[in-house]
């Protein structure tokens, strides 16, 4: 398995090709303010090769848009996806792995979110083993914390956030 940083239009095309292909939809702006943002330093987006083929990617984001971490400046692991024939080989836990290297030369926490239902049950199970723990603001829909009694529905924006402290670089 091969770590490649989104740097080139070219790895942008492949990584837009796999997206296609598996079914991932985003929009074509997506891509492009992506590489954008990668090439300013807003985010740090990292992709997975296995054998020259796409297998899963990440983005670290500086400056998330989940309030609670932006008030306190701690950068959120995002949009974190394994294609369903590279799992349990250790992508994601490789990636986030490599984020936690990254925010650690700038900070001493990271953070991260993870959709309630089923099919997030794999990486509810991964951060809990890496030592991310709730960021105990309870549960959030579209980055906003939901209050008690209030109703929302169960998809992909109804998320926990976790954080996980960092080692101290010297």
């Amino acid at each position: 398995m091969e770590i490649r940083s989104l740097n080139s239009p070219l790895l942008v095309e492949l990584w837009r090709e796999a997206f296609r292909v598996h079914e991932y939809h985003r929009p074509d702006e997506y891509y492009t303010r992506c590489l954008e943002e990668n090439h300013t330093g807003e985010r740090v987006t990292l992709l997975a090769l296995v054998e020259g083929r796409l297998a899963g990617c990440a983005h670290l984001k500086y400056r998330s848009e989940y309030p609670p971490f932006a008030e306190q400046g701690i950068p959120e692991i995002n949009d974190l996806n394994v294609f369903p024939a590279y799992r349990r080989q250790g992508i994601a836990d490789r990636l986030l792995a490599e984020f936690e290297t990254i925010a650690a030369r700038s900070g001493s926490s990271i953070g991260i979110g993870v959709g309630l239902f089923a099919s997030y049950g794999a990486a509810q199970r991964l951060y809990c083993r890496r030592g991310y723990l709730p960021d105990g603001l309870g549960v959030s829909y579209e980055g906003r914390l939901v209050e008690p009694g209030e109703m929302v529905r169960v998809d992909d924006d109804l998320n926990l956030f976790f954080t996980k402290q960092l080692p101290v670089n010297e």
